[in-house]
């Protein structure tokens, strides 16, 4: 294996532990977590993982601003703008949106941590602006490095391969029956998926997708693993059939807050004292706990839920939450 180069960002291995009352609530399966919510980048998250590989690559490059985009309350480009400044670099986000009156949750962080705020309509107006931003600050004598939209490429994907090792070196003699997720841009599950060959884990690898349907999500996934296993030296084909992707939790659509969502962000929190965010671990969360329910998962086994962080997000929907 060809591990790429990694910038020392966050605080790894991030804890796994039990949910005791949880699963004694359930009566199933006994579930246990993987906290990337604990990776400490301003409050932490999955995609400072990833950014470890961007940004040295960006380094290696000779950059000197980071380009991404997301949503208003997007989780990576907070994330983003705190690798940034942390390198002393500058950062421009493209954020699908309308401006708030008052900035809260990741906008407002994004605002403390320096980054230059680029408000657009939508994801195909936010990917013209990146194109025309760096021209622009290549024009003006910069060298921007343009990370995609949730860090989702070969090098994003790469840092979640390398997290399978990190998990096995926790589970010692322990096996998981399934490790369940939020996905959407797909570079966290590709990941999973190529680090579970790469490294001979014999795991379901189960994404609950937060916005995208199955046939639209499991393909993508599918090109990012073998993009990820060929960066790291060990070229293979990835087939969609082989990502699973449950699309049946999307609800009223991306960010809209349900009544999943609500049950799943309480229960964790009143039965354990973790916190999920309304977008992404929140209807993760929720749908693990349908799954539990309608019996995909029993007595005898084990459930990894691997927080991908996102806390933030709830004070800027407080009014959905409550």
């Amino acid at each position: 294996m060809q591990a790429p180069e990694q910038v020392e960002l966050g605080f790894f291995p991030t804890p796994l532990h039990p949910l005791p009352r949880l699963s004694e609530m359930l009566g199933g399966p006994e579930i246990w977590i993987k906290r990337d919510d604990q990776t400490g980048l301003a409050t932490g998250g999955n995609k400072t993982r990833k950014l470890r590989l961007l940004v040295a690559d960006a380094l290696a490059q000779g950059a000197d601003t980071l380009i991404t985009a997301g949503a208003v309350q997007s989780n990576h480009c907070r994330q983003t703008a705190a690798a940034a400044a942390q390198f002393g670099l500058k950062c421009h986000l493209v954020v699908r949106g309308t401006p708030p009156e008052v900035p809260n949750g990741n906008l407002l962080l994004d605002l403390l941590l320096g980054a230059r705020v680029h408000f657009v309509r939508d994801r195909a107006e936010s990917q013209a602006r990146m194109s025309a931003l760096n021209e622009e600050l290549r024009e003006q004598g910069h060298r921007p490095y343009l990370i995609p939209y949730g860090g989702s490429n070969a090098r994003g994907a790469a840092a979640y391969a390398l997290a399978v090792q990190e998990l096995q070196a926790q589970m010692e003699d322990m096996a998981f029956d399934a490790i369940v997720f939020a996905t959407s841009s797909g570079g966290t599950q590709a990941g999973l998926v190529a680090g579970a060959r790469l490294f001979g884990l014999e795991t379901e690898i189960v994404g609950i997708s937060v916005d995208e349907p199955r046939d639209v999500l499991a393909p993508r996934v599918a090109r990012l693993a073998e993009e990820a296993l060929a960066l790291l030296g060990e070229p293979g084909a990835v087939l969609a059939d082989d990502v699973v992707v449950e699309d049946g939790f999307r609800g009223g659509g991306y960010a809209v807050v349900g009544d999943l969502e609500r049950e799943a962000i309480r229960t964790l929190a009143r039965a354990e004292g973790i916190l999920l965010d309304p977008v992404y671990t929140g209807r993760a969360f929720g749908g693990l706990l349908s799954l539990i329910r309608e019996g995909r998962w029993g007595k005898g086994q084990r459930v990894l839920f691997w927080h991908t962080g996102g806390t933030p997000a709830l004070f800027a929907f407080t009014d959905m939450v409550i």
